[in-house]
């Protein structure tokens, strides 16, 4: 009697089957990329009618002309080359360096604006090119994420200006007044710190100069940690530091067009010229009064409500948990770094460090969510963020009067609500690191958990080694199966 085949159903990108979430995942993506690409168009319609350019055309410019950052594009290169094998690596170095010297001739004979970095951003491109005409399948998808990851680097730098520049344009008065007076429950840190630096200097601002300029290239080096297993398992991981650091660089800055805030040393200080409302900082600190929008220059980003670069440090160090002792004690210091130098060098208050570190846990926790599945801890600690996150904006616009007047209370209390959020983020963290170690059987790419001691092993290939259906090390077509022992 003949027997109906069985259906396979198809693979995924680990060469396991199907997860019937499979489809709905790409559906996701597809959206996700559709909604980036129209977030960039509309950017640049924006940015061309303030009469500058945006995102794409910068971006698409350094293709011939002189980049404006070569370092930043040699960073979108090293994670596009995750995907790569070592011999590719070294190809795709070649090519660069190569591509880079020709340009730096012609630069040079036509005494033309001289930088590097284009050679970085047609191997990046090259590779898409290859993984559309070259391959197909898995293979095509890893190298177009690659590519991906890479050029999502450079137009978030690039989106990132765009924003400022937007701000600056868009925003004619400033709300440095409120955050001021509401800075005075904390003890005006900004004052504090920036006379430590003075006191200190030029030791300490020479080291915390560099911790504050290169948090990026910290961020590359923990990120491509993180990813160095990609080129071997054909696959990235769900969650990294990369994707909350994209998402906090593109959608941070939106929050500077409703509290726009240029910092002390521009608002106070001698950095704001004649726009500053005097010189005080951080000598003197601002009088309490009745707080009113300040009017400014059509120059000066208002890049500080809230801090970015405490939420990209607080991002850092939360992936270099996962790393070794060096690179825990490494992502320590440079958050401890990053926080005194906004506060030292006059480009942050302390309220905005407290909305920094918020709005970080925030993203953090739903973009380890979108990645993992969510689940009801989950969905707490994301409303309990946004909820304190909006009540933060709230009383800097519309209570700093109060705050300043009694500081033993609100004080206290900006402190409490932060550190809620910290304690509720590392609960959700550790129990959702201790299901993830947690064995699923059943679940694709999951190898199942290792046999009792008590039971002895039976040799692979063995007819009492029938397959499950779950165990990849029987299926030779799987990514991460392992030879078998003859």
């Amino acid at each position: 009697m003949m027997t109906e085949p069985t259906r396979i159903p198809p693979r995924d990108d680990r060469g396991t089957q199907s997860a019937p979430w499979r489809r709905p995942r790409v559906v996701l993506w597809t959206a996700a990329g559709a909604a980036t690409l129209g977030f960039l168009v509309a950017l640049e319609i924006v940015a061309r009618g303030y009469g500058f350019s945006g995102p794409i055309t910068e971006q698409s410019r350094e293709v011939i002309f002189a980049p404006e950052s070569g370092p930043l594009l040699y960073g979108g290169l090293a994670l596009t080359m995750v995907v790569l094998t070592w011999r590719q690596r070294l190809i795709a170095l070649g090519i660069a360096a190569g591509v880079d010297v020709a340009f730096f001739l012609v630069r040079w004979a036509l005494d033309a604006d001289m930088n590097f970095g284009n050679g970085a951003l047609w191997v990046v491109l090259g590779v898409a090119v290859l993984g559309v005409t070259r391959r197909t399948g898995q293979e095509r998808l890893l190298l177009l994420k690659g590519t991906g990851l890479g050029l999502l680097l450079v137009a978030g730098h690039k989106t990132g200006d765009t924003w400022l520049l937007i701000t600056s344009k868009t925003r004619a008065t400033v709300l440095d007044a409120y955050v001021a007076a509401a800075d005075h429950a904390l003890a005006d840190p900004s004052w504090l710190v920036g006379r430590f630096l003075n006191a200190t200097a030029p030791v300490s601002t020479g080291i915390l100069h560099v911790v504050y300029g290169q948090l990026p290239l910290a961020a590359a080096l923990v990120g491509l940690y993180q990813l160095r297993r990609v080129a071997v398992e054909r696959r990235f991981p769900a969650h990294h530091l990369v994707r909350t650091f994209l998402v906090i660089g593109l959608f941070g800055p939106a929050i500077y067009m409703i509290f726009p805030v240029v910092g002390p040393v521009f608002a106070y200080g001698t950095d704001g010229g004649a726009w500053a409302t005097a010189n005080l900082w951080p000598d003197v600190l601002p009088p309490v009064t009745d707080p009113q929008p300040i009017p400014f220059d059509g120059i000066t980003p208002r890049n500080c409500m809230p801090s970015l670069h405490t939420a990209w440090a607080v991002t850092l160090f939360i992936h270099s948990r996962d790393g070794s002792r060096a690179m825990r004690w490494a992502g320590t210091f440079w958050l401890v770094g990053t926080l005194t130098a906004t506060l030292g060098f006059g480009y942050h208050y302390g309220a905005d460090l407290l909305a920094g570190v918020v709005f970080a846990l925030t993203i953090e926790t739903a973009m380890r969510c979108s990645a993992h599945g969510w689940d009801r801890a989950g969905v707490r600690l994301v409303a309990l963020g946004t909820a304190v996150f909006a009540a933060q904006l709230a009383s800097y616009r519309w209570l700093p009067t109060e705050m300043a007047a009694r500081p033993w209370l609100y004080g206290p209390l900006l402190l409490l609500v932060t550190g809620a959020v910290v304690y509720a983020y590392v609960r959700t963290a550790r129990a959702a690191r201790e299901r993830e170690r947690e064995p699923k059987p059943g679940v694709p790419g999951q190898r199942p958990a290792p046999a009792e001691p008590e039971e002895p092993a039976k040799a692979v290939g063995t007819t009492g080694a029938a397959p499950t259906g779950t165990d990849d090390s029987q299926d030779p077509d799987a990514t991460d199966a392992e030879p078998e022992l003859v």
